[in-house]
Order: structure tokens, then sequence, then C-alpha cells
């Protein structure tokens, strides 16, 4: 026990360091990962987490940092420091308890939890500064006192109530997504948090009062033979980890959302197919065999037994057209081919939430206000923008799209120009691109693909305003 308690005593700047690393590291990656723009509400609430772990590994490493300015630096600074170390603390413990109560998201008879991280961090402050200091004037009985009471009354509650939430949320919302990799890991991160709050909440520095008098860091190595900052950095590295492994639910929801875009394209496309073959195959020949069938009753005897047939199987033709013409209609009111302006076609996808979550577009254009094409063609230029940007998001990775569409004496021109992967222009057969040239020759247009890897890529497409 000697020997484990002198590892930890020689190497106890070296933990102190790690503590505070992963902690920061956590919060940081949290951070930068964070999805505001989607749909799930977990996304809302992580800037509470990032924040517990950046103000947490900033006071961690106040104990390594601040010993070492104070032999440099004048008193009432070295004061200073502490008081900033002990606010960092309180907020830290603040912002998580914030964290649990955002993902509850408390109503009813629980409304007033919305408002304890606040009330709970303002008391301690008042209690911290206006009624502890004239109590002791130990400087660090003080800091002792005042960090074992953000630990009872902050971190403990919060701890146990951010872990709470997070478990319940990930069987509310996360279980449903079948992930189960990234289930298991909010799982693993609500417990860490569990620990955390017994561990971080209920074991303070010495203070002159039960329990800390009995339960606090000096007598918890003495017991187990390591510092509780060993046992608590472990915590952190767990919940880094499970946390930044649990970011990836957001890549996955961009990645069905793409998904859902281009199946909806696919089917738009397939009821566009259907609705040609219907017309220029099926339609026709119905049409053809009622004329052929006229032409016969001009022939025969009026009232005769083959008039009347004649006059039956036309009537059964003209059923057969109009059936035909109403599926056609149906197909067209399902399919991507609107009867709207141009413009407000483009508009339309620039507002889409669907893109708009997940890639920043603009739209540059000269357009009429009224101008239109017809509502096939207007459907298949709409599926080439439609399929650019899928391909910017699925395969580029793209976080910017331009999209300009002009009106260039009889022909219109319209780049869709994105900031992402890019490829090389031939090298991809890939059923998106063929499906925009196949498109662009129906349009009778000319499709042109730009791209270099790294540089991004650009598709033009040039038609003719009149078919």
């Amino acid at each position: 026990m000697d020997i484990l308690a002198a590892f930890f005593e020689t190497n106890q700047a070296i933990i102190y360091f790690a503590y505070g690393l992963v902690f920061f590291i956590m919060g940081l990656v949290v951070a930068l990962q964070s999805r505001q723009s989607s749909r799930l509400e977990l996304a809302r609430s992580l800037n509470w987490l990032a924040g517990f772990g950046i103000l947490h590994g900033l006071n961690e490493w106040g104990d390594l940092f601040i010993p070492l300015q104070a032999m440099y630096l004048a008193a009432p600074l070295v004061s200073l420091l502490l008081v900033i170390q002990l606010v960092f603390l309180a907020l830290s413990f603040a912002s998580l308890f914030s964290f649990g109560v955002s993902l509850l998201k408390p109503a009813g008879k629980l409304g007033w939890l919305s408002a304890a991280p606040t009330t709970l961090f303002v008391l301690w402050a008042f209690v911290t500064f206006f009624v502890l200091t004239p109590i002791y004037q130990d400087q660090t009985t003080w800091h002792h006192v005042s960090n074992a009471l953000a630990r009872y009354f902050i971190a403990f509650p919060g701890g146990l109530l951010a872990a709470y939430s997070l478990r319940k949320h990930a069987r509310q919302h996360i279980l449903p997504l079948k992930v189960p990799a990234i289930y298991n890991a909010i799982r693993v991160s609500g417990v860490a948090l569990g620990a955390y709050a017994f561990l971080g909440g209920l074991i303070p520095p010495p203070t002159p009062f039960w329990p800390g008098s009995v339960i606090n860091a000096d007598t918890f190595q003495a017991w187990i033979g390591a510092p509780p900052l060993a046992f608590r950095a472990l915590i952190g590295l767990v919940l880094a980890v499970s946390t930044i492994r649990a970011l990836e639910v957001f890549n996955l929801e961009t990645e069905r959302r793409v998904e859902s875009l281009e199946r909806d394209s696919i089917i738009a496309e397939e009821r566009e197919r259907l609705a040609r073959d219907l017309h220029d195959g099926a339609l026709q020949k119905v049409y053809t065999a009622g004329l052929l069938v006229r032409s016969i009753s001009r022939l025969v005897e009026p009232q005769s037994e083959i008039s009347l047939r004649t006059e039956r199987a036309l009537a059964a033709l003209t059923d057969a057209v109009a059936d035909l013409r109403g599926n056609l209609e149906a197909l067209h009111a399902g399919s991507s081919a609107p009867l709207e302006p141009l413009v407000d076609l483009l508009n339309h996808v620039v507002e889409d939430p669907h893109y708009g979550t997940m890639v920043n577009i603009t739209l540059d254009t000269n357009l009429p206000p009224d101008s239109s094409l017809s509502p096939l063609r207007s459907g298949h230029v709409m599926g080439i923008v439609n399929e650019a940007l899928a391909n910017a998001l699925r395969h580029a990775r793209a976080r910017n799209v331009h999209i300009r569409a002009m009106q260039e004496g009889e022909s219109l021109n319209i780049a869709i120009k994105d900031d992402g992967n890019g490829f090389i222009p031939g090298s991809s057969s890939g059923y998106g691109l063929q499906n925009m040239r196949d498109r662009a020759r129906l349009l009778n247009s000319r499709l042109e693909i730009n791209a270099k890897p790294g540089q991004g890529s650009q598709i033009t497409l040039e038609i003719p305003w009149m078919d």
C-alpha cells in the first residue's frame, strides 16, 4: 500500500495533467462535432456536455499549474486564480446538471428542474463569497469547503440526473435506430456519468464538517491506496471514448437522410418512366386499336351483329383510354414534375430542410419569376439538380453548394458547384451520374461534369427553352 501511495505521490502531476486532458478533449470533440441541425434531441443537449468537459478540464489543470504560478506571482494574483478555478469547477458541474435537464425535458410537476442548475450555482456563489469568506479566514480551508459544497449540491445530483437522462434517451430515441454499437456506447456513457456522480460528487477535499471530515480525498486514498483523482481520470477516459463513439449517430442520421432523398428520387423517376411507357406505349396502342375498330364499324351493316359488337368493343377501348389517362394524371400528380415556375422549384430546393440541415446551399439566378418549362422537362431538370445535391452530400461530403441558374438567349444554363472531395471524371460509373446523363439526353441538352480530387465538382446543364 505504501508503494502504491508513493507511486501516485510521485506521479501526481502526470495524473492531474491526464485527468484534465481527457475531460478537455472530450468537451472539445463534442463541441466540434455537435450538430444543432440534427433532428435528434441529443444534438441540442451536447453543448452542455461539451461545456462540462472543457471547464472541468481547465479546473483540474488549475491544481497542476496554480502551485507552479504561485512561485512567481504575487499572493493576490494566486488568490484570484484559485477563485477562477473554483468558479470553473462549479460551472462545470452546473453544465453537467443542465445536460441532464436538457435531455430529460421536464414538464408538469418536474418543471422546476429546468431552473435547478442556475439556482444551485447562484446559491453556491452566494454562500462561497458572502457566507464562507468571513467564517474561514484560512484560504485553503475556504477553498476546500467551497469545493465540497459544489460537489455535494451540484455535481452529485447533476451527475445522477445526467446518467439517468442519457440512458433514458438512449432507450427512447437511439434504440429504435437499430444501431447496437452506438446504443451501447451511449449506455456506457451513462454508466460513466453515474460513477462520476459518486466519485466526483461525494469525495471532496478534507473539510471541517461531516461528511467531508470522514469521507474525503485523503481518507479515500488511505483506504483504497490510490487517490480518487486516479479513478476519476479513468472514468473520464471511459466517458470520453464512449461519448466520441456515440457521436457517430449523427453521421448515421445524415447517411439515412441522403438515402431517403435518393429513394424519393428513384420513386419519382420510376413514376416518370411508367408515365412515359403508358403514354408512348399502351395508350397509343389502345388509341390505335380504337381507330381500327371505328374504321371496321363503317364497313358493316348498321344494326348488324358485327356492328353491335364493334360498338361494344369501341366503348370498351374508349373506357380503357380514359383509365390510362387517369393513371397518367395520377402518376404526374405524385411525380417530381410540378407545375411551378423554375425559380420557385429551385428556391424549394434551397429552402428544403432535408438539404439545409446538412449543407449550405446558395442560389444565384436571373430567371424571370414566371418562367417555366413543361412539367416533364421541369421534372428532368430538377431531377438532375437533386441528383447533383445528393452526390455532393453522400459522396463528396460537401459543406457548401452553389446553384447558378441563368437565362442566356434561347438557352437555360444551370451549374451546381460544391466544395466537396471531388473525383476523377470518367472513373465513376455510378447510377447517379448515369441518371443525370440520361435525363440530359431526354432534354436534348448538354451536360458537362467537371471535377478534380480534393477540389470539388461542378455539374453544368445547358438546355434550350423551347422543346
